[in-house]
């Protein structure tokens, strides 16, 4: 798979096969903590260190939605959709394995399939996308839908 790593690509641009590959970053115990304030989910798995302790896991596990949230910012923060994404439209995901305390993630996207929406400016990009640790496990996976804009007429 070829990696793309240009910034801000319109619509036309992405070619199914294309790969695009972010930087680590590592999921600390702040994050955890930050996100169930934010969302109001401090359910003990990820809040109780000693009834997680208890859990298969033997430790807090960091929300789904975070490692979600946090590999949508890694995507984004590689620069393709820079000031051509007009919307993110969907989301079809799984959620395969714990990401602990002091795991680092990095997501791995394939450009899928590609359909023209020209009454939009521009077109729908599907993303095959896949989150790993830093043993190369995969902890989520799934499917991104983007509205991307079109190449402006010259």
């Amino acid at each position: 798979m070829e990696y793309m790593n240009r910034r801000g690509l319109y619509f036309e641009e992405f070619e199914i096969g294309a790969g695009i590959a972010t930087p680590g970053r590592t999921v600390t115990e702040a994050d955890i903590v930050a996100f169930a304030a934010l969302s109001g989910d401090w359910t003990a798995i990820h809040s109780d260190r000693e009834y997680a302790a208890g859990t298969p896991f033997g430790e807090r596990i960091a929300h789904g939605l975070l490692v979600l949230s946090i590999a949508s910012g890694l995507a984004v923060r590689q620069g393709f959709i820079e000031d051509t994404i007009m919307a993110f439209r969907s989301v079809e995901w799984k959620f395969s394995l714990p990401v602990k305390i002091g795991d680092t993630i990095h997501v791995q996207l394939e450009i899928a399939e590609k359909q023209t929406l020209p009454r939009l400016g521009g077109g729908q990009v599907i993303f095959n996308v896949e989150v790993l640790n830093q043993q190369g496990q995969t902890v989520q996976r799934g499917v991104w839908s983007m509205l991307v804009k079109s190449r402006p007429e010259v």
